[in-house]
């Protein structure tokens, strides 16, 4: 049985792809801030409690693999923030706040998964549209940099990892009903976890961006 690794997996996207991971009978690790996953139960679900904004809490959830002894077959570096989605002005608290989480949390979470991950396996990170070049727009400053910041990591790390035959992919999940975009959004949560599992699994380009909207990879 395959085993995947999701991060930000209480609610939203990581809650629903979580759930979509147990349908496909793949073992799950999931991490969230409190440990736990409100009415969630399945013998193949591991809940460990971690916030990868803190270095502190990284190196716990370390300890618990090393535990478990688990290796992992896909990592889905799901957990993020919007906190300036309807801002145009950058500010120190916003950017920090974005970047800790969205960027310098998610880089040092993944590089302390490295040693866990199989040769062949697959490493994914939410990312948006929002960040490439051709898209940007005065909104949302903080987020769009710190995922801009994460694409380029994305592209590093797979020429980095490129001899271990390990895949390394930024996805767009496109514009999705949660709590960060909002009750209006085109795109369904279902539809959209359907479009990363769909990434997950056949993505077989390394360093690119896979666009849920299109389900193909498209230039940053």
């Amino acid at each position: 049985m395959k085993k995947i690794l999701v991060t930000g997996a209480s609610n939203g996207i990581g809650l629903a792809l979580t759930k979509k991971l147990l349908a496909e009978d793949l073992e799950v690790i999931a991490i969230t801030r409190s440990g736990e996953i409100a009415d969630l139960m399945n013998d193949n679900l591991t809940i460990i409690k971690g916030d990868i904004s803190n270095e502190a809490s990284i190196n716990e959830v370390v300890e618990n693999l090393k535990k478990q002894s688990s290796k992992l077959d896909y990592l889905v570096n799901n957990a993020g923030v919007g906190v300036d989605l309807s801002e145009e002005v950058p500010t120190g608290d916003l950017m920090r706040a974005s970047f800790d989480t969205n960027t310098i949390g998610t880089v040092l979470f993944t590089e302390a998964m490295l040693p866990y991950l199989n040769d062949g396996s697959h490493v994914l990170f939410l990312s948006t549209a929002m960040a490439l070049l051709r898209n940007v727009g005065p909104s949302a400053p903080a987020y769009r940099m710190s995922k801009a910041a994460l694409n380029v990591y994305t592209v590093m790390l797979s020429q980095r990892l490129a001899g271990q035959n390990i895949i390394v992919t930024a996805l767009h999940p496109g514009w999705v009903q949660t709590r960060m975009g909002g009750k209006t959004a085109p795109v369904t949560i279902e539809d959209s976890v359907n479009g990363i599992y769909k990434a997950i699994v056949e993505n077989k380009q390394t360093g690119k961006f896979w666009n849920v909207d299109t389900a193909k990879v498209e230039a940053y």
